[in-house]
């Protein structure tokens, strides 16, 4: 292997000068996270290694010691982290520190306010790793060599953060990465052994690999110790007793593994036994990820077999819908070996997921006991936790009790209700659960659809989300009452009528038969019924599919990604006490009598929320009807 030993000076990629630039400004009431930061990526490092190491034992170099050292140097005020980890090679380097690789790069930079305090939260959100040193040092230099490599092959970046490094290759007899910190002026308080290490115990005690300082103390006959003293306790925090384990490590343990500034919403411990032994530690982030949304993205829980880290990211752990999760599983009886195509058809693996996923519910339904934490989760992780109505059968129960709705009694988009709290609250007669959905949340609420069950007080869900398409497609009914599309079929509120209702409604059904057939005649294949309903109150029409037939929302999301949809025909049902539709049956002129037809039928459309196929057409017969009146 040749060795490219030339030093050469690199521009960071844009996406790094900005964040590097926001960093130092935003961060800095924060600043003693940089330590943390690099504990962390050094335990990482050491992880990686004792992975590759399972399938080739040389990388181990005859050193299987694995520890993180801490130093500092007054004189020249620098502080040292160096670990004997899996080290990077030069093209290691520049994609790792000279880019920012990361799915939602582009969202991420697009959310900043320019608010400092807002987009530290932001900053912390993304994962800034490396990037911190420079909150506190005004030069970085990162020496590092490969696992494998030669000691020919070691690597030197230095830079100031300003917009470039320089690279060049240095003889490193030892493996590993040491980062080096040239502090900037005044922050002379941190090169200082105590303060390093109160820091190191407040953030990276539960670090399972010996983090290292110098002995600075003095025997009894007031001589100085020499050499190193461990600083954390260094075991695995998921494998403590719950007893041992303070709030304030759990916290810390999630931004290690999660890289993230904030605390966790909740989090679940738990030691599995019986056929197969495992410990799970999941935490619910308090913010999503940028890259929630990207079908590429990766999952955020660790494998681990026996304490010895195997993968990152192993989606095989938990469902799709589930994908905002974070947190480590260790399994007692899977292969050290064990690869992702082994994964995917594992019954272990299997067993792990099902239980996971069942403790991932149990903690979301007990964090749904406080109100306020659970809007929180809601807002941030409501739609993806929907998507577990299509894809978790055997969840999809407990998955419905877990979601939130604005309704017809709710004042706000941001007000949400339970399916338990609408049952609670039916009316007296009412059999079914009603919900209307539509392209946003505005369209459902000022819907016609919904005037009848405003008359009679009947709560009805108003579902906004694309993905709300699939709500009444995957959960046809809840705890015994059938839920129904009030856009979808007719709806039989007859239960909850008197006898005088009743009987006017047959006589207006009665007779608007002969309005009905000429509606029919004048619109033909434009309609698959005309019918009159008892749903308006205050509008003369509106437009519903057929109980069986595809909602039109539905059919657009559909049409949008390149599906052939076939067109569904709707049902025109008419308010025959409405003056308009009085009007009509009175108009004894057919051509007019089709104009109003068209008309009628196009505004039920827009009132929808629908584009019109043709609205010059519409516009031309409203302008001649107007001139007529």
């Amino acid at each position: 292997m040749t060795v490219d030993t030339d030093k050469e000076t690199l521009g960071f990629q844009a996406e790094v000068k900005q964040l590097l630039d926001l960093m130092i400004h935003s961060l800095y009431s924060n600043k003693e996270i940089f330590l943390r930061e690099l504990i962390s990526n050094a335990s990482d490092a050491i992880d990686r290694l004792r992975f590759a190491m399972l399938s080739d034992e040389s990388l181990g170099e005859n050193n299987t010691d694995f520890t993180i050292h801490v130093t500092y140097d007054k004189t020249a005020r620098t502080i040292t982290v160096a670990d004997n980890g899996i080290g990077m090679s030069r093209s290691d380097v520049i994609e790792n520190i000279g880019t920012i690789a990361k799915s939602g790069t582009r969202e991420f930079f697009q959310s900043l306010t320019g608010d400092q305090k807002k987009d530290a939260n932001l900053i912390g959100q993304f994962g800034v790793g490396f990037y911190s040193s420079f909150v506190v040092a005004e030069r970085v230099t990162l020496v590092t060599r490969r696992a494998g490599f030669g000691a020919e092959h070691g690597v030197r970046w230095e830079s100031d953060g300003q917009g470039s490094y320089t690279l060049e290759n240095v003889d490193k007899p030892t493996r590993g990465t040491e980062v080096i910190l040239h502090l900037r002026e005044g922050e002379d308080e941190l090169l200082d052994g105590h303060r390093l290490r109160s820091i190191i115990r407040k953030y990276s005690d539960h670090i399972s690999v010996p983090i290292m300082m110098e002995v600075e103390e003095k025997d009894e006959e007031d001589q100085e110790r020499t050499g190193f003293e461990q600083v954390n306790r260094a075991s695995a925090l998921w494998t403590r007793s719950k007893n041992d384990i303070s709030e304030e490590d759990y916290k810390e343990f999630y931004k290690h593994i999660a890289h993230d500034f904030d605390d966790p919403l909740t989090y679940v411990h738990s030691r599995m036994e019986g056929n197969y032994e495992y410990t799970l530690l999941l935490y619910v982030p308090t913010r999503a990820p940028f890259d929630m949304w990207n079908r590429d993205r990766r999952y955020g829980v660790k494998l681990y077999v026996r304490r010895v880290f195997i993968m990152d990211d192993a989606e095989q752990l938990m469902p799709a819908y589930l994908r905002f999760i974070r947190g480590v599983i260790d399994s007692n009886d899977l292969p050290l070996n064990v690869s992702r195509e082994i994964l995917q058809h594992n019954r272990i693996i299997e067993t792990m997921k099902s239980n996971a996923t069942k403790k991932v519910l149990s903690m979301l339904s007990d964090l749904a006991k406080d109100a306020e934490k659970y809007q929180t989760f809601w807002k941030t992780f409501g739609r993806v936790l929907k998507e577990g109505l299509a894809e978790d059968e055997k969840n999809r129960e407990t998955i419905a009790s877990l979601l939130r709705f604005a309704t017809t009694v709710t004042e706000s988009e941001q007000q949400s209700v339970s399916l338990d709290e609408y049952i609670e609250r039916m009316k007296e007669g009412q059999e079914k659960i009603y919900y209307i959905t539509a392209d946003n949340y505005a369209a459902a609420k000022d819907s016609p659809l919904l005037e009848i069950f405003r008359k009679k007080g009947i709560e009805v869900l108003l579902l906004s989300d694309q993905i709300d398409y699939l709500f009444g497609m995957e959960l046809t009914e809840y705890k015994g009452k059938e839920l129904q599309s009030i856009s979808r079929g007719e709806v039989d509120l007859s239960k909850m009528a008197d006898e005088a209702e009743k009987e006017e409604q047959k006589k207006q059904e009665s007779e608007a038969q002969g309005l009905i057939e000429r509606l029919k005649k004048a619109l033909g294949e434009q309609v698959k019924e005309v019918r009159v309903t008892s749903r308006l109150t205050t509008s003369p029409a509106c437009l519903v599919v057929d109980e069986y037939d595809i909602d039109p929302g539905f059919q657009r999301i559909l049409k949008a990604a390149g599906q052939s949809v076939p067109t569904t025909k709707r049902i025109l049902e008419i308010n025959p006490t409405h003056p308009l539709i009085l009007k009509l049956n009175g108009e004894s002129e057919e051509k007019r009598f089709a104009d109003w037809a068209f008309v009628l039928y196009d505004q039920s459309l827009l009132s929808l929320g629908e584009q019109l196929e043709n609205p010059t057409a519409f516009v031309n017969r409203l302008n001649d009807l107007l001139t007529h009146l």
